[in-house]
């Protein structure tokens, strides 16, 4: 595992076991809040050690960004900490969630001392705000990668753990590409400093106007090329031409996984469209035609 301090109270701890998935610790005098807990154990644990034992520093909460389990198979080592997650996350973790557990530990066995942990304390609408010591951290709902989603805002520090709304490709499959639009925009207006991707290295001030656009850039190039497609009436295997690069993404980051995750946000894109309705299919025509630009017409002499 590696970690990085990206101010004087702020940890960041990347997986070197999978996808290099983060979490995150925010130090106070009263103690320290872990967002998100990485998937396997013996990273967890070296979480733990380090603020517990190094730092000399009570874990007062987790915050769980979203209920996927690279995000949230670690929360059971915390044992003394009080568990935050929208309230989505907890239906979630307790339905999918539960099960997601069952199937891993058939095939990891390093999973075995893994329990799933429901929230203690969760939030529906708006936002949420979490005092410790003289930091204040603000849960926001941010729906796209799926529907539980958070991001949270160290507000002294102006640094933003966004979870899995930001990362190198924005990955909507168990989302919404609207909801995931939606979310990115609100980003250039909060004057960060950083923001703590869900996977991969930690972007800095100068980088994120253009991160963000990117992301966008993407998002928007994806819908435009599946769209197009499902209109034209072409199959599912048709899809294969709207390669990453096509959209505007590098298939290099993340060891080459973001070029998967691409392909999966295609199909479902696609699958989400041909099984719209004929009322909604209607209705997303006529909105795409009111962002077009209008023709002009030439007035006869």
């Amino acid at each position: 595992m590696l970690r990085e301090r990206v101010s004087e109270d702020v940890y960041v701890f990347t997986s070197e076991l999978y996808a290099q998935v983060t979490a995150g610790a925010v130090l106070s005098a009263d103690g320290a809040v872990v967002i998100d807990t990485l998937p396997f154990p013996s990273e967890t644990l070296e979480i733990v050690d380090f603020i517990q034992n190094k730092l000399s520093t009570p874990i007062k909460y987790v915050i769980n960004t979203h209920y996927h389990a690279d995000h949230t198979y670690g929360t059971c080592f915390f044992k003394r900490a009080e568990v935050i997650a929208h309230s989505k996350c907890r239906d979630l973790l307790h339905s999918v969630g539960r099960k997601g557990l069952t199937d891993a530990k058939m095939e990891s066995p390093e999973l075995e001392r893994v329990e799933i942990v429901l929230p203690d304390l969760i939030f529906e609408n708006g936002n949420m705000d979490l005092h410790l010591g003289k930091k204040t951290l603000t849960l926001i709902h941010s729906p796209g990668h799926s529907p539980d989603s958070i991001s949270v805002l160290v507000n002294e520090d102006r640094i933003l753990f966004a979870g899995d709304m930001v990362m190198p490709l924005p990955y909507f499959v168990d989302g919404n590409i609207d909801d995931m639009t939606r979310s990115l925009q609100v980003i250039p207006s909060m004057g960060l400093e950083n923001i703590v991707q869900g996977h991969g290295e930690v972007i800095l001030r100068g980088e994120i106007d253009e991160a963000i656009r990117s992301s966008l850039r993407y998002l928007d190039n994806v819908r435009k090329k599946v769209t197009r497609t499902a209109e034209r009436g072409k199959r599912r295997d048709d899809l294969t031409d709207i390669d990453i690069e096509s959209c505007g993404k590098s298939r290099i980051p993340l060891g080459g996984l973001v070029a998967k995750l691409h392909q999966g946000n295609v199909y479902a894109l696609y699958d989400s469209l041909m099984n719209e309705s004929p009322k909604k299919k209607r209705a997303r025509k006529a909105a795409t035609a009111k962002k077009s630009p209008k023709q002009k017409h030439r007035k006869k002499k």
